[in-house]
């Protein structure tokens, strides 16, 4: 089946299996995700993840859900910038996630990556989503 919107996908998965209390989720494998859980991962928002080869040249990533008494570690993760319509922010406006509780992660030039990052290396770019 074929995806519009892979990032969406992927936050989509997680939110339902932290709401059944899964311990993994798989999901379609592709860069893009890929660099989106080494932010999470980096950010402590999930425990890891691993790339599962398949025959015929498909892949999936397994991902390792992180909990912290028994209460998923990510209360709330929400999408940001839409196919219909695409949030940019400068360095001087990228968001705070309650009051910098929260992470916003973004597309930028140099690489995916968390707002904090991003005011470290002076560049804005498309919020893709939040997470708190």
């Amino acid at each position: 089946m074929a995806v519009n919107d892979p990032i969406s996908d992927l936050i989509t998965r997680i939110r339902n299996a932290q709401m059944r209390s899964k311990s993994k989720v798989s999901s379609p494998g592709s860069k893009v995700r890929a660099r989106v859980l080494d932010v999470l991962k980096s950010e402590g928002y999930i425990r890891g993840y691993a790339s599962v080869e398949h025959t015929g040249g498909r892949s999936e990533l397994e991902i390792e859900l992180k909990y912290f008494d028994g209460e998923p570690v990510i209360r709330e993760i929400s999408r940001v910038s839409k196919p219909g319509r695409r949030v940019y922010a400068s360095v001087r406006n990228l968001p705070r996630v309650n009051n910098g509780l929260g992470v916003a992660i973004l597309s930028t030039p140099k690489g995916i990556m968390a707002d904090h990052e991003a005011r470290e290396a002076n560049v804005g770019g498309e919020v893709l989503f939040t997470v708190f």
